[in-house]
């Protein structure tokens, strides 16, 4: 498609307006004028309508086709959550509305969705407190780390180093990294695909601060040691961090504070059905115990004894601001009208159909692919192109070749504990229709990787761009030099 720059044709307008008939006097200095002619393409407003309506035409997104991206969760944003985002008396708001004299009577309406959002989580995972103010998953790890370390400073442990899986979450090290810790790997036990218990109870240490566990893992295997593994951390006065990115595969069935979890984050974006993707906004509440609530960020929204609300700053142990303000106040506003519309119910089912959904693509396709822990899923699962590899024809090579197919690709190559992985996740919002057609194009490239590899190393060849090299757009960045 040809940029807007090509389609310029010189002297062409896309508006006309008269010259000014009255004195004006230049607003900008004129040695701060410009003094040659702005090179903007000349278009007529059709064509610049026509170009920029079907450039968007070339995006992909949930509203658009099946988007089965595993452990990032693209599922479908209901709308009733955005009008609710952007009425008045939420979009346009001022942020320091809530500090003036009146002691946030101003915004009654706002705090209580803050509070009321922190309870209604607090219900959904058993934690005793919440914060809203962390605006990303990685964000809500950094957080808990933060959290952990003035834990233990508190008490004067010396904790030097947090162990994590190499099933989890591939921010969960770097978070850990970030607030000061050293990080140690955990292996994962090749024939259940979780965490090794007993390895953990070997490498455990008086200096280990915390157990960061992501469950159900970044196989889509649940966990069923997670209460063994907070019984083997608590003997060390180690804290178990529970990354609860993946939560959307067990609301309603299992609370992660029952098992013995001190800390825990959750992606709105991927469990409450907030925007996800483009880089934002987004939003990780995190969630505690009650060992752990005095160090929560600030400010927090109290509930006053007549019913009021405001915020409250005076917590001395408090690990200070995060982030600016509340949070992303309208994204959490989005999922705090997604938790009502569906109520405990309506949670519950979500979780029930994602997992469904997730183990019915599974099963349908484990006959063409590898798959590498044949056992039941949970909201995701991962399988291995390595028996196509044998033909020449590798897991990028499938995601290419599912987008002539109208699908968005599976993320690949994640976990790294599994060669050439294709991890899918088809969420609950997806129609058995959806979910066939996607088996069908599955195993119908799985078969033409085997009579025709090239065809499919060749993927895409329906789109406006196929096949980049993509080694010389990571190495060379001289991108106007010859392919």
């Amino acid at each position: 498609m040809a940029t807007i720059f090509e389609k310029s044709i010189p002297g062409r307008k896309g508006v006309s307006l008269p010259l000014c008939d009255v004195p004006c006097d230049p607003i900008i200095p004129e040695a701060y004028q410009r003094k040659t002619t702005l090179s903007l393409p000349e278009l007529s407003e059709l064509g610049t309508v026509r170009h920029f309506t079907n450039l968007s035409r070339l995006n992909f997104g949930v509203d658009t086709g099946f988007y089965p991206l595993g452990s990032c969760t693209m599922k479908y944003n209901p709308k009733i959550t955005e009008v609710v985002a952007g009425l008045n008396g939420f979009a346009n708001l001022h942020p320091f509305l809530p500090q003036l004299r009146q002691g946030g009577m101003l915004v009654q309406g706002s705090l209580q969705v803050i509070y009321d959002f922190e309870q209604a989580l607090c219900e959904i995972s058993g934690m005793a407190a919440f914060t809203l103010h962390p605006m990303a998953g990685a964000h809500g790890e950094l957080t808990g780390m933060m959290l952990i370390a003035a834990y233990h400073r508190d008490r004067n442990n010396d904790k030097t180093e947090i162990l994590i899986p190499d099933e989890a979450h591939g921010t969960n090290p770097a978070s850990a990294t970030i607030a000061g810790y050293k990080t140690r790997t955990i292996p994962t036990n090749r024939k259940t695909g979780m965490l090794d218990v007993n390895v953990l109870a070997e490498m455990i240490t008086d200096k280990t601060a915390a157990v960061m566990l992501t469950n159900p893992n970044t196989l889509g295997i649940f966990n069923s040691d997670v209460a063994k593994v907070a019984e083997i951390a608590h003997q060390h006065d180690a804290l178990v961090y529970y990354d609860g990115a993946n939560l959307n595969a067990v609301l309603g069935q299992f609370r992660p504070g029952d098992a013995g979890i001190d800390i825990m984050h959750i992606n709105l974006h991927k469990t409450f059905a907030t925007p996800h993707g483009g880089g934002g906004p987004g939003s990780g509440p995190v969630g505690v115990q009650k060992h752990l609530e005095p160090y929560l960020p600030i400010s927090r929204v109290e509930k006053r004894k007549d019913g009021t609300y405001s915020l409250e700053y005076n917590y001395p142990k408090t690990i200070g601001y995060i982030a600016p303000f509340y949070g992303n106040f309208l994204i959490y506003l989005r999922a705090y009208a997604y938790t009502m519309l569906l109520g405990a119910e309506g949670l519950t089912e979500v979780s029930e159909n994602a997992v469904l959904n997730a183990n019915y693509l599974m099963h349908r396709l484990k006959d063409v692919y590898t798959l590498p822990y044949d056992r039941p899923c949970m909201h995701e699962f991962v399988l291995s192109a390595k028996r196509q590899v044998a033909n020449g024809v590798h897991a990028l090579d499938i995601a290419k070749a599912l987008i002539d197919r109208g699908f968005h690709p599976p993320t690949i190559y994640f976990p790294l504990i599994v060669k050439e992985a294709m991890m899918i996740e088809p969420t609950e919002c997806e129609s058995k229709e959806t979910l066939d057609a996607f088996i069908e194009a599955m195993r119908e490239i799985a078969a033409l990787a085997e009579r025709d590899p090239k065809a499919i190393q060749d993927a895409p060849v329906t789109t406006s761009v196929s096949r980049p090299n993509e080694l010389r757009a990571a190495k060379a960045m001289d991108f106007a030099a010859p392919a």
